[in-house]
C-alpha cells in the first residue's frame, strides 16, 4: 500500500512538474509570439505620404506639388501665372515657396511634367533660393535651359535629362517613373510616384492622341499594369473637365491648314502659341508642301522653333526659314509668317502688326491672318479687338469661330473616364483647374465608381495625408502669389497695388511748401503739381482754390502754435481731400511736401 502510495504521489509529482513545464514552454511560446507580432507592427507600421499644393488649383497657372514622407521632399514643376487685370505694371505670378525654404534639407529634387510655362516658367526664381536636381525630358530641360541662361544661373545648376520611360531613385523613399503622354508639346510624362505608403500617379497635362503629329502614343499599357499593381493615388488634369467627349487629335488641325493653304496666292500670316511644337510643325509641313519660305516673328517663338529644330523635334529642309529682314525679297505667296499674338496680348507681335506699328511687318489686303488658338478666359476682347484691326486694315483673317483651327491640349471627359478606368485608384485628387473644372472632375470619377469620401479637392497650402488604410486634409502650409515687377521678386504687394490702382483710377496731386523752422511761417508756396486728376490749363479755378484750402489750414495750424510737420502735413491732406471730393466727386492720391528753411 504504501509501495502504491509512493508511485503514485510520484507519477502525480511528475505530472504536475511536466505541467509546470508545458505551462512555461506555452508562456514562453505566447511571449514570443506576442514580441514577433509586436515587432512586425513596428517593422510594417509606415508614416503617412503628405500632398502638399502650393499652386495651380483653383486657377489657371502657377503649377507646383511637393510631396513629402518623413525627412524627404520631392517637387514636381514650378510654373507661373500671368498677372490678372487689377495688378498693375506686374510682370508675371510665382508661387509661395516659404514651405520648401524652411524644409530645404529635405527636398530632393524637382521634377518637371512638360514645358509650358505653367509648369517651368517659375524654375529661375525658384533656384535662385533653393538650388536643387532638376529631372527633366530632354525638350522641357533645353527650354528650362534658356531661361537660366537669360538669368545667369544656368552653370550652378544640375540638370539631369531624363527619357520617357526611365526610372531614377529620389533619396531612400522616392521612386519617380516617367511615362509616355500627350499633350500639345512633345516629350510630355506622366509621373507614376513609388512610396512606402504606395504609388501615386501624376497625369501632368495630358489628352489622348490616337494619332499624334510625332507618332508618339501615350503609354496605355504601362498606366494599366500600375493600375493592375494598385494605384493609391490618382492626380489628374481637369482643365477640361467641363466638356463632354473628347478632344480632337492634333492632326486634324494639319488638314485644316492645307485646305486654306491650297490655291492661296496671298501671304499667310499665322499666329498661335509659342510652345505648341506639334502646331508649328503642321504649319511647317504645309509650308513645305505648298513651296513657301517660313519667316518667325516673337522672341519667345524664336527661341521655342530655335530649340526644337536643334533638338530635332520640328523636322523641316534646312533652307525653309528666312530671316524676318529677308521677307520683301519674296512674293507673298512665297510666304508664310509664324507669330506670337494669339491671345491679343499689348506688346505682341501680331497686336502690333494690327496696330500698324510693327517694325518689320505691314499687314495689306493681300494677307490671309489665321489665328490657330482659342481666346484664353478674360482675353476675349483682347482677341476681338486685334482682329477687328486687321480686318479694317483689308486683310482676311481666319479664327476658331470660322474654321477648327485649333484643337485643345486638354482631355475631355471621356479621355479622363479612360485614365480612371486604366488606373482604379483608392483616391482620386483633381488638379490643374479653376474649382468649376475640380468639381466637374470630382463627377466624372463618381460617375467612374469612386467613392466621393475618397476624393479629395484640396486648396493650395492643404496639407492632404494618405496612409495605407486612411487619407484626410490635417492641416496647411504658407501659399500664395509672389509678384514679380521687373527685376523685382516679392517687393510688390497689396499696398503697392493698391497704391497703383488709386493713382491709376484717381490721379495724384503733389503740394509743395516752404516753412520758416523757427516760427512755423509759410516762407513759399504752395505750389500744386497734379498728374492723371484734372488738365491743369483747364483747371486753373480749381487749382487756386486748392492753394487756397492749403494757406487756410496752415493758418489754422500757426494759429494753434503746432509746429509738428507730421500733424500739419495729415491736416492739409485730410482738408484737401474732402474739398476735392464735394467739388469733383473724384478721390486723387494727395501727398503734402513740406520742406523747411
Amino acid at each position: 500500500m504504501t509501495d502504491e502510495n509512493n508511485v503514485l504521489g510520484e507519477v502525480k509529482g511528475t505530472k504536475r512538474v511536466n505541467s509546470r513545464k508545458k505551462g512555461n514552454r506555452e508562456n514562453k511560446t505566447q511571449k514570443r509570439s506576442y514580441q514577433k507580432n509586436t515587432q512586425k507592427e513596428s517593422i510594417f507600421k509606415k508614416s503617412n505620404i503628405k500632398i502638399i499644393p502650393l499652386g495651380g488649383l483653383h486657377e489657371i497657372g502657377k503649377n507646383i506639388t511637393a510631396f513629402e514622407y518623413e525627412d524627404e521632399i520631392i517637387v514636381v514643376d514650378c510654373g507661373i501665372s500671368f498677372p490678372e487685370d487689377d495688378m498693375l505694371g506686374v510682370d508675371l505670378v510665382i508661387p509661395d515657396i516659404t514651405y520648401l525654404l524652411k524644409n530645404q534639407e529635405k527636398v530632393k529634387g524637382l521634377i518637371i511634367t512638360h514645358g509650358h510655362e505653367d509648369h517651368i516658367g517659375g524654375i529661375p526664381y525658384f533656384l535662385k533660393q533653393l538650388n536643387i536636381p532638376i529631372y527633366a525630358t530632354r525638350l522641357s530641360a533645353g527650354l528650362i535651359n534658356n531661361k537660366l541662361e537669360e538669368h545667369k544661373i544656368l552653370r550652378s545648376t544640375k540638370m539631369h535629362v531624363v527619357n520617357q520611360g526611365d526610372t531614377i531613385k529620389l533619396g531612400n523613399k522616392f521612386k519617380i517613373e516617367f511615362i509616355r503622354s500627350s499633350h500639345s508639346i512633345p516629350d510630355s510624362v506622366m509621373l507614376a510616384i513609388t512610396t512606402p505608403v504606395g504609388t501615386i500617379l501624376h497625369t501632368g497635362d495630358f489628352k489622348v492622341d490616337y494619332t499624334p503629329i510625332d507618332g508618339q502614343l501615350m503609354d496605355f499599357n504601362r498606366i494599366a499594369q500600375l493600375g493592375q499593381q494598385g494605384i493609391l493615388a490618382l492626380m489628374s488634369d481637369s482643365t477640361n473637365s467641363e466638356r463632354k467627349g473628347f478632344t480632337m487629335s492634333e492632326s486634324s488641325v494639319g488638314e485644316v491648314f492645307d485646305k486654306l493653304f491650297l490655291n492661296c496666292t496671298k501671304r499667310i500670316v499665322v499666329a498661335t502659341f509659342a510652345s505648341n511644337v506639334h502646331r508649328i510643325q503642321q504649319i511647317v509641313n504645309s509650308a513645305v508642301k505648298y513651296g513657301r519660305k517660313i519667316a518667325i516673328c516673337g522672341r519667345s517663338m524664336i527661341n521655342m522653333i530655335t530649340t526644337s529644330i536643334e533638338l530635332g523635334y520640328i523636322k523641316c529642309p534646312e533652307n525653309i526659314f528666312i530671316d524676318i529682314d529677308m521677307i520683301s525679297s519674296y512674293t507673298d505667296e512665297q510666304l508664310v509668317i509664324i507669330t506670337t499674338g494669339s491671345q491679343g496680348e499689348p506688346m505682341s507681335a501680331l497686336t502690333r502688326m494690327a496696330a500698324g506699328d510693327h517694325r518689320k511687318v505691314k499687314i495689306t489686303p493681300n494677307d490671309l491672318i489665321i489665328i490657330s488658338a482659342t481666346p484664353i478666359p478674360g482675353n476675349e476682347k483682347y482677341v476681338s479687338k486685334v482682329i477687328d484691326d486687321l480686318m479694317q486694315l483689308g486683310a482676311e483673317v481666319v479664327y476658331s469661330a470660322l474654321a477648327d483651327i485649333h484643337v485643345s491640349g486638354h482631355a475631355c471627359q471621356e479621355e479622363q473616364k479612360l485614365i480612371l478606368a486604366l488606373t482604379k485608384p483608392k483616391y482620386f485628387i483633381p488638379v490643374h483647374g479653376e474649382y468649376r473644372q475640380l468639381r466637374a472632375h470630382q463627377e466624372t470619377a463618381m460617375l467612374m465608381g469612386i467613392d466621393k469620401e475618397n476624393i479629395f479637392m484640396l486648396t493650395n497650402g492643404r496639407i492632404l495625408e494618405i496612409g495605407e488604410n486612411e487619407a484626410q486634409i490635417t492641416g496647411s502650409v504658407p501659399s500664395g502669389r509672389i509678384l514679380v515687377d521687373g527685376l523685382g521678386v516679392g517687393d510688390v504687394g497689396n499696398i503697392v497695388l493698391r497704391d497703383r490702382q488709386h493713382l491709376a483710377q484717381d490721379g495724384l496731386i503733389i503740394v509743395v511748401l516752404t516753412m520758416d523752422s523757427q516760427t512755423g511761417g509759410v516762407v513759399a508756396g504752395p505750389d500744386v503739381i497734379s498728374r492723371g486728376f484734372v488738365y491743369v490749363r483747364e483747371s486753373e479755378n480749381l487749382m487756386d482754390d486748392v492753394k487756397s484750402v492749403v494757406k487756410h489750414e496752415i493758418s489754422k495750424c500757426e494759429e494753434r502754435g503746432i509746429r509738428d510737420w507730421a500733424t500739419i502735413k495729415s491736416a492739409v491732406k485730410d482738408n484737401l481731400r474732402d474739398y476735392i471730393f464735394i467739388k469733383t466727386k473724384r478721390n486723387p492720391m494727395i501727398i503734402p511736401i513740406i520742406m523747411e528753411v
